[in-house]
């Protein structure tokens, strides 16, 4: 059985620029949690720091996941966040470590 994919993908807002970033983020998580493969998609804003956001994922596999990456919606949101970010977004893939193995 394969096992599935983990995502923690963090995305830093300008600081005058957290409420236009976080719409276009939002933008993702209806049209994402309706794909094939996707099992998670959460969008998280820190409360120390409302710059900084997080979408923690899981897909089905490596290749659901890959769908993601190239779907017409989040190549729509990496185009509109330009000038929105203080950095390039920082995407780790992750595999669950299970002491059951």
């Amino acid at each position: 059985m394969s096992q599935s994919v983990r995502v923690v993908a963090r995305v830093i807002a300008l600081p005058d620029k957290i409420e236009q970033l976080k719409a276009v983020l939002m933008e993702l998580i209806e049209p994402t949690r309706a794909e094939v493969g996707c099992i998670q998609y959460d969008l998280l804003q820190n409360t120390c720091d409302p710059t900084d956001f997080t979408f923690v994922e899981e897909w089905t596999s490596t290749a659901a996941l890959e769908t993601h990456l190239t779907s017409p919606h989040l190549q729509k949101a990496i185009n509109k966040i330009n000038g929105l970010v203080a950095q390039k977004p920082d995407i780790r893939r992750y595999e669950h470590i299970s002491c059951d193995s």
